[in-house]
């Protein structure tokens, strides 16, 4: 499924003791905790990275979409189904 893409819906908290999903809203927002300051774009790349590792995909397939200074994100993962990404994430 290399052609697959997923589209996730985030709501970024920084500033957490350690990175890690914190569940989902009733309208499917994703709540990932980042152990990163929204300072200089360092939760944004904490977000990237933890996605990457929790998803198995390369940095280059994760990318914010829309939200890139916002708490809400739209993130696109390449190379993963939707479904796939929120298994993966423990949804």
């Amino acid at each position: 499924m290399e052609d697959a893409a997923a589209l996730l819906l985030i709501r970024a908290v920084p500033n957490a003791k350690r990175s890690e999903v914190a569940g989902a809203d009733p309208d499917g927002t994703i709540r990932i905790r980042l152990a990163a300051p929204a300072v200089d774009g360092k939760a944004n790349a904490a977000l990237r990275e933890f996605l990457r590792k929790a998803l198995g995909v390369p940095k280059s397939a994760v990318a914010i979409v829309r939200g890139e200074k916002a708490r809400q994100k739209l993130v696109r993962i390449e190379g993963v189904a939707e479904f796939e990404a929120l298994e993966r994430l423990g949804l």
